[in-house]
């Protein structure tokens, strides 16, 4: 099957067997969960770009609405002293692989429209390297409160791989409402002879930014997966002065305090239960 001329093949090497960690911005990508983990794993490899997915056709950069609805879709620009200090930054959707590691990484942007043109891109580049395994890692904001390990949740595009979420600790997801492209992509999987598995961690509600806590749970997850050595160490680190730093934000609002406390207090009564079943 031909692949769309949105993909744009630059050094694609022949990899069979091969497994594509995906990561996209936007819907689920809170706390930098998605993006933040690939990247992470891709520190561990020496990853070298092998194609990219041309942007132009599936995005929105002007909205009709108010200033605050449009601007969400815009991209940004720096201007100084009536110079452009930085163009504006348009998505980038890029193919990176480590060969000797028999691993491709895609970093982009969740896209706005033509998703089925998106995900036959994304085949297209299976098809053309031998990748057989789709691994994508996300986020949504849930009630899990910041002190405690993040709850995990997983889907997967064919029966034979549900084993994975139990061996890696990860509930079986039960979702019902709007999708996201990741989801999208999951349920293609079968007609494209591509397996997939979604790792999916619950983060607080409450916050925003950076989230090293539930990156370090799925890289954690993905390092015995895929068999290979990520620096565990330095993301713990991260994790422990994010949690006190988020900690100390908290119990100087008593009202957040309170709803914190009253998570905690949830979370570790489900905790018993499962125990005792």
């Amino acid at each position: 099957m031909p692949h769309p001329v949105e993909l744009q093949l630059l050094n694609a090497p022949t990899m069979p067997g091969a497994t594509l960690l995906l990561a996209l911005s936007g819907w689920m990508d809170g706390g930098l969960v998605s993006t933040g983990t690939v990247r992470r794993i891709m520190e561990s490899t020496r990853p070298e770009k092998i194609a990219k997915i041309e942007s132009d056709a599936f995005y929105l950069h002007a909205f009709p609405g108010s200033m605050e609805i449009a601007a969400v879709f815009r991209p940004e620009i720096k201007i100084e002293g009536g110079l452009v200090e930085r163009a504006p930054r348009l998505p980038r959707n890029d193919f990176h692989a480590d060969a000797s590691a028999n691993l491709v990484f895609f970093l982009g942007q969740e896209p706005h429209m033509r998703w089925q043109t998106f995900a036959d891109a994304i085949f297209g580049l299976c098809e053309r390297v031998g990748i057989s395994r789709i691994l994508f890692m996300g986020s949504f904001g849930g009630s899990v409160p910041h002190t405690r390990e993040p709850r995990m949740f997983g889907a997967v595009s064919h029966a034979y791989l549900l084993p994975i979420l139990k061996e890696h600790g990860l509930r079986p997801s039960e979702y019902e409402g709007p999708t996201s492209f990741a989801t999208f992509l999951l349920s293609q999987c079968p007609k494209r002879n591509v397996e997939m598995v979604s790792f999916v961690a619950e983060i607080p509600g409450y916050l925003n930014g950076i989230n090293p806590l539930s990156i370090e749970a799925i890289t954690r997850r993905l390092g015995k997966l895929l068999g290979i050595t990520v620096d565990l160490a330095s993301l713990r680190e991260a994790s422990n002065a994010w949690e006190v730093q988020v900690t100390d934000a908290v119990e100087k609002d008593e009202e957040l305090a309170a709803t914190v406390k009253k998570l905690e207090e949830q979370y570790d009564e489900e905790l018993l239960k499962q125990q005792d079943e």
